[in-house]
Parts: C-alpha cells; sequence; structure tokens
C-alpha cells in the first residue's frame, strides 16, 4: 500500500538530543514532498514554536499541535481547534498552582507560565541533590533547558491572569523532577472523563480536550486531504504518538522510544540521534 501522509512527531522523534533537525531528516522530508508524500509535523508544542523550528528550513508542512488540539496550514493559518473548557482549564490550573507545579499553557499567541517557574525547578533539582549527593543533575538541566527553549512564553503572576473567556487553551503541560508529584498530579487527573491525560516525557504531564489527540487529528487532518487511513504512517516515541501510531497504517516506533510504542509498532527505526526518521521516510519510500 502506497504511503500519501507521513506524521512526525518533534521531540525525541525529528529532534536530535541538541534539540537540532539533522541534515539528513530535513533532507528525507523534502525527498517525501517531492515524491508527493503529505508530510505532517504533529507534536504536544504550539503551532508557533513549529514555525520557529522551521523557519531555517524551506519546508512547510501541516502541523497538528498540542497533541492534536490544534491543526495548522501550511501557511501559518489556523485550520482546527478543539480548545479544553474554560471551567476544566482553570480547575485543573488552580490545583497545579496551589500545590506548587511548573505549568505552561499554551493558547494560539504563547505559552504562558509563573513568573517563579523556573525557580520552582530549580528548587526541586537543588532538592534531590540534597536527598542524593551523588545525583549527576547534568541530564535534568539539560531536560529543564530543553523545556525552557521553546518560543513565545509570556510569564504570569497567576493563573487568573486567563480567565479572560476569550482566550482559548489548547493544552497544559505540568513538569517536575519529583516523581512522588508527577504520580500525584497523574492520578488526580486520570479518571478525568473530559480531559485526555498523556505524557510526552520523563518529566511531565499533560492536559487537553478529551477529544484532543494526534490520532484524532490525524484522522481529521486525512479526511480532509482525502486521503485514506490506509495510506497513512506516523513516526513517534512518546505516549503522547500512542493514538496516532495507532490509527496510522504504518505505525513506527524511534529506536528510543518507550516499549509500549515500540510494541504497536509496524516497524522500529533508528534513534533520533541516529536520523531515525529519515531512514523511515526512504523505507518507507522505497516500498512507494
Amino acid at each position: 500500500m502506497t504511503t500519501k501522509l507521513i506524521a512526525i512527531d518533534l521531540d525525541g522523534t525529528l529532534l536530535n538530543n541538541q534539540n537540532e533537525i539533522s541534515a539528513e531528516n530535513l533532507q528525507a522530508m523534502k525527498e517525501a514532498q517531492a515524491q508527493g508524500v503529505e508530510v505532517v509535523v504533529a507534536t504536544g508544542r504550539a503551532a508557533f514554536d513549529v514555525k520557529k523550528i522551521f523557519e531555517q528550513t524551506d519546508i512547510n508542512t501541516w502541523i497538528i499541535a498540542a497533541n492534536g488540539a490544534t491543526i495548522h496550514q501550511p501557511n501559518g493559518e489556523p485550520y482546527l481547534s478543539v480548545p479544553m473548557k474554560k471551567s476544566d482549564a482553570l480547575d485543573s490550573l488552580k490545583w497545579l498552582e496551589e500545590n506548587g507545579y511548573y505549568y505552561e499553557v499554551f493558547s494560539e499567541e504563547a505559552i504562558y507560565t509563573p513568573q517563579n517557574g523556573r525557580e520552582l525547578i530549580a528548587i526541586e533539582m537543588d532538592r534531590l541533590k540534597s536527598a542524593n549527593p551523588e545525583l549527576d543533575l547534568a541530564p535534568l538541566r539539560l531536560a529543564a533547558s530543553k523545556q525552557f527553549s521553546q518560543s513565545g512564553f509570556a510569564f504570569i503572576p497567576s493563573y487568573k491572569e486567563l480567565e479572560d473567556e476569550a482566550l482559548s487553551i489548547y493544552n497544559i503541560l505540568a513538569f517536575s523532577f519529583d516523581d512522588e508529584k508527577l504520580t500525584r498530579g497523574w492520578n488526580r487527573f486520570k479518571d478525568r472523563e473530559d480531559l485526555t491525560l498523556v505524557t510526552s516525557a520523563h518529566h511531565n504531564f499533560e492536559l487537553e480536550h478529551k477529544d484532543a489527540s494526534k490520532g484524532n487529528a490525524l484522522k481529521r487532518l486525512a479526511s480532509q486531504l482525502r486521503i485514506p487511513l490506509d495510506e497513512t504512517a506516523a513516526i513517534g516515541d512518546s505516549m503522547n504518538d500512542y493514538s496516532m501510531i495507532s490509527i496510522a497504517k504504518t505505525g513506527i516506533a524511534m529506536g528510543n522510544a518507550r516499549q509500549e510504542i515500540k510494541d504497536i509498532a509496524t516497524f522500529i527505526t533508528k534513534e533520533n540521534d541516529e536520523h531515525g526518521v529519515a531512514h523511515a521516510i526512504y523505507r518507507l519510500l522505497e516500498e512507494k
């Protein structure tokens, strides 16, 4: 079966561990586009952040962002969005703020985050180091710097600044180096039938509208482009990719993917630091 659409996750997938898209991956994406394949970026990041990442390239794609809560056209115009119910978003943020979590709130214009947020993360690292003097903080610093490297941050004193009715909230990300805190947060939201709860990295969990997922967005976009799901592929590494890897005809797990993703994949490609996306694309193009 010919593949006519490839949805590609960003972090841990298209981006290497230096937060860059390798020349090999870019070349493979261009090759796919030249052969008439619709290349789609599908990420937990905000659409404007994706645009920033790609601004030095000459590649434009459809963008599924905020874990499927938004779809943007290649020209950057919004196509579809599934915002959270405002009361759900504000209730969730109230709890996160009262319990001292670093959080990010994704809207069309900005990523809102608490003014003291980075301080909260620094305090968590200090506590971990005090409790475990042997601990190497380098991986944690890398994870924090990756989190803070996104574009479009707006710093707020409290979530209450977001009560404006006109503001749509697409995604709420909570981040912590404290495993007990992460578990407490996960347990707080896991039974909420009105929300989707996913994780996209070791130190986070994310909330969206119950109908927002990468899988649902892929289904809608494929329908809009008149491409049967039987002619789609999806590449990812984390649990927020599960829905699209399940739904695509060809689900591809990165070599560095979580085991749960490898278990449902059609095949496993190389790691993100080994241009795994390029290897996967060329394999799909050969089958074509």
